[in-house]
């Protein structure tokens, strides 16, 4: 019997014109890569514009993002396609501006805030649920997930549901934003001139206004609330209270627009991507999705403690990360002439890390592009999730959120698993695009059917 695999774009001829290369990389960044890069320890891609290096070499990727990040700071290249709607935010800066903005960062994603953040989250979980009873027909997940993540997003850092108006509001600009600005563009590779304007889609720098407005206003209302007392202890809270260690300052009105753009950039359009996916994988794998949900039955307990005992779903949601990372691809810019496997990197050379490619690099993994949630307890997987797992970077620039994300991510899941059973929509397969986050070409079309509470009670007790 063939082994179902998981959806993977087609990969391009290895070679192809400079011109046939823009075009595929402008409909889509994944596909537009050639097939060797998933064995190749690092590839050279030289133009008359522009040199870059993709590395896939464990302890190169070590060296670039752990030993040696000030030598290969984020590109700044790629703030030209997410300047307008993240300015000058932690995502996008290097050097002490970057370092201050994370020591005031930092703390509100430390250790017992994970506790505090717990119901708000959790009442998001139950919500989505709600939204998806009664529906009828294939269901396109991906919009669900975007619903479900965004209210995470709000409850835990403005202590709003999605719907409430302005939530709802940033929530549909950004969803129109989402499918016109890819995370990598071109600008991220060619060094254009500073005097050159730069070229977006229609709508991409007007949806990023208003998104950026509404933003400064739900700030300017929680600023005003902080100075009358009457604040609430979420995560903006603690951020606009949070001073710099160092300096005493704490962040303004608009450094905190910045900074909360990308916490519903990353925070929102991450999530929403890996659940989608995990859900898909799920229909696809329904012998691990009746493990889930027989688990999900510890979730009766509402405490957080319930959470560290989603071992299966956190194991589910590790593997859909490796399948589809998020962000499928970073770039670093090299600072000083190096030397790489006997190759010159020049100064200015830019510097790809893809989790893309190294989560499914054939040297490195077993059964590479298969769907195999076991494999963490495997010792190839250990050594790989080491070496060769990079879904939230590494080192000094690792997600803040990554914590955050492993407690979203697995409760959302088996939360919904819990109550539906899933199988895909017929004639419906997704192909996986990368916009601002890996996404379906066409959206991803699941079938939702909801469990009978007897059989989901029989079925946890064969399984413990």
């Amino acid at each position: 019997m063939t082994q179902v695999m998981p959806p993977k774009p087609p990969a391009r001829p290895d070679r192809v014109s400079l011109w046939r290369y823009a075009k595929l990389f402008r409909q889509d960044i994944l596909s537009a890569q050639p097939a060797r890069l998933y064995r190749a320890w690092m590839a050279e891609f030289r133009t008359p514009f522009f040199r870059s290096f993709l590395v896939n070499q464990p302890d190169l990727v070590k060296l670039l993002l752990k030993e040696r990040p000030e030598d290969f700071p984020k590109s700044d290249r790629i703030a030209e396609g997410l300047k307008p709607l993240l300015g000058n935010s932690v995502f996008l800066t290097n050097g002490e501006a970057w370092k201050r903005q994370r020591r005031i960062i930092d703390p509100a994603f430390e250790g017992g805030r994970l506790k505090d953040t717990y119901p708000a989250m959790r009442a998001a979980a139950e919500a989505a649920v709600k939204r998806l009873e009664g529906r009828t027909g294939p269901v396109e997940i991906e919009e669900e997930t975007s619903h479900a993540a965004a209210d995470v997003i709000f409850r835990t850092l403005f202590s709003i549901p999605i719907d409430h108006e302005v939530a709802g509001e940033v929530f549909t600009r950004f969803r129109d934003y989402q499918r016109s600005q890819p995370l990598l563009n071109l600008a991220a590779f060619v060094p254009l001139p500073r005097w050159m304007p730069r070229l977006f889609r229609a709508g991409t720098r007007q949806n990023a206004k208003t998104i950026r407005a509404l933003i400064a206003q739900l700030t300017t209302e929680r600023m005003a609330a902080i100075k009358a007392g009457r604040a609430p202890d979420d995560l903006a809270t603690k951020i606009m209270t949070t001073r710099d260690p160092e300096t005493g300052s704490t962040f303004d009105t608009a450094e905190m627009v910045d900074q909360v753009a990308i916490f519903f950039l990353a925070g929102h359009e991450t999530s929403a991507s890996a659940l989608a996916w995990a859900l898909y994988l799920m229909a696809l794998y329904p012998d691990w999705q009746e493990r889930v949900a027989a688990e999900a039955a510890v979730l009766e307990d509402e405490s957080f403690a319930a959470v560290s005992r989603l071992k299966i779903s956190r194991d589910v949601f590790r593997e859909t990360l490796r399948l589809y990372p998020p962000v499928p691809m970073m770039v670093r810019e090299a600072a000083c002439p190096e030397r790489f496997r006997n190759r010159a990197v020049p100064k200015g050379a830019q510097m790809v890390l893809s989790p893309w490619h190294l989560h499914r690099h054939e040297r490195l993994w077993e059964n590479p592009d298969g769907f195999d949630p076991a494999r963490w307890g495997t010792e190839n997987g250990k050594q790989c999730q080491r070496d060769a797992y990079i879904p939230f970077s590494a080192g000094a620039r690792v997600c803040t959120g990554a914590g955050f994300a492993m407690v979203e991510g697995p409760l959302l899941l088996s939360m919904i698993l819990r109550r539906f059973r899933i199988e895909p929509a017929a004639g419906k397969a997704p192909v996986p695009v990368a916009h601002l986050t890996v996404r379906s070409k066409n959206g991803i079309w699941l079938q939702l059917s909801p469990r009978q509470p007897k059989l989901f009670l029989k079925s946890f007790g064969q399984s413990f």
